[in-house]
């Protein structure tokens, strides 16, 4: 079993930046396909950016070029740097494992961000 924290979010004006980090407890993350996800009241949950098990990472074209995603296996950690943030990235921000032997993989409660222009 696994258990998942996000931390680091708050309210920045646009052009700032901010560091998501999401902390697994109660296994490893080292063969677990890490994403980010972020949600806005009334709509659906977007993923925006993933980390492999094996390393490559991958983005939606609203944060390419400004958010990274990174990953710390002994840690247990994972990272979204987000820069030049802009009022559309206002949401809460979840953090998501999956592994092939868990159907619906763990999610963690959720961090707000806020852009204000």
């Amino acid at each position: 079993q696994m258990q998942l924290a996000e931390s680091g979010g708050g309210w920045v004006r646009s052009g700032g930046s901010l560091r998501l980090s999401c902390v697994a407890s109660g296994s490893v993350i080292d063969h677990y396909h890490m994403t980010w996800h972020r949600q806005v009241p009334g709509k659906q949950r977007e993923l925006i950016a993933a980390s492999s098990a094996a390393g490559p990472t991958d983005y939606h074209a609203s944060v390419k070029g400004r958010f990274t995603i990174s990953r710390d296996n002994p840690r247990k950690t994972v990272t979204l740097q987000m820069n030049n943030l802009t009022p559309s990235d206002t949401a809460v921000y979840y953090c998501h494992a999956y592994h092939p032997d868990n159907i619906d993989g763990y999610w963690g409660q959720g961090t707000q961000v806020t852009v204000s222009s």
